[in-house]
């Protein structure tokens, strides 16, 4: 994809959260021309710092994206108020667009969320799931999962190759990369509650633990979470743990709905928060 291609693109960007903002600055990075919308007004000034084109309104974004529009907001409900709420994007009566929804839903609310996209509006929708956490958005380092016509996830790569370093394709089904995403989770939470199962019982037998997250690193018990030992013990209840249980718990959902038995990641959830010795925050 040359240069002159990708500094005519303007790539619509709606939710400077914490992952979003780095996400749409390392678009910015790569050469497109970032339309940026968040309904938190604090965010412009540093967006703006950044090379970003922030705009007041959403149909403004669906306005002045040239083929895609990146959603990276919290929910189902927040895709819902943007996309089809007053003053939202299809306000703007866009044509032959796409919704990149990047945000975390289970894999049939993604689908239901296609549907409506396809029924109610000239726009098309896919699903782009991300994995590797601020860190990775930070670095434009994530895992990227798509799903949705191939055709168009094909075309839309420059902006996923800006992001991520590695991108998944999961079928035509919007909800297929959301599957994926729970899956590469459940694996997460269970490997957790094991790694930290180990060192509870090593420090029955007083060995360094730097020691044995060395053994494990370099033997048949490493994996992710191994290496990354030292940031995983801090994450917090209220925050990345937090929403590891809500996967974990939507993925056990799964399981009951299609009767496909999880025993492992039941059990995961249920002691995720006492083996890392976190608190359960308060509703």
């Amino acid at each position: 994809m040359g240069v002159d291609f990708i500094m005519s693109k303007k790539i619509g960007f709606v939710g400077l959260g914490t992952m979003g903002f780095p996400m749409a600055v390392n678009l910015k990075k790569a050469g497109f021309e970032v339309i940026g919308y968040d309904a938190f007004k604090g965010v412009y000034e540093k967006a703006e710092d950044k090379g970003l084109t922030m705009v007041g309104t959403l149909k403004e974004v669906a306005e002045q994206a040239d083929e895609a529009i990146i959603s990276m907001v919290r929910d189902y409900k927040q895709n819902v108020d943007i996309i089809f709420g007053e003053g939202g994007l299809l306000s703007a009566q866009p044509k032959n667009k796409t919704i990149i929804v990047m945000s975390t839903l289970d894999p049939e609310t993604m689908n239901k969320l296609g549907e409506e996209v396809e029924e109610e509006s000239d726009l098309r929708l896919m699903d782009a799931a991300v994995s590797g956490g601020a860190s990775g958005a930070q670095d434009g380092t994530l895992s990227i999962m798509t799903s949705g016509p191939e055709d168009i996830v094909k075309s839309l790569q420059p902006y996923f190759d800006a992001i991520g370093s590695e991108t998944f394709y999961y079928g035509g089904q919007a909800g297929n990369s959301q599957a994926a995403k729970l899956i590469n989770n459940l694996v997460l939470g269970i490997n957790i509650n094991a790694v930290a199962e180990a060192l509870k019982l090593s420090k029955h037998y007083n060995l360094p633990q730097q020691e044995l997250l060395n053994l494990l690193h370099v033997s048949t018990g490493d994996s992710w979470v191994v290496r990354n030992w030292e940031d995983v013990s801090e994450w917090t209840a209220d925050a990345t743990l937090a929403v590891l249980l809500k996967d974990l718990i939507a993925a056990y959902n799964q399981g009951v709905r299609h009767n496909v038995s999880l025993p492992f990641n039941a059990l995961s959830s249920t002691q995720l928060l006492d083996v890392m010795k976190k608190e359960k925050p308060e509703s």
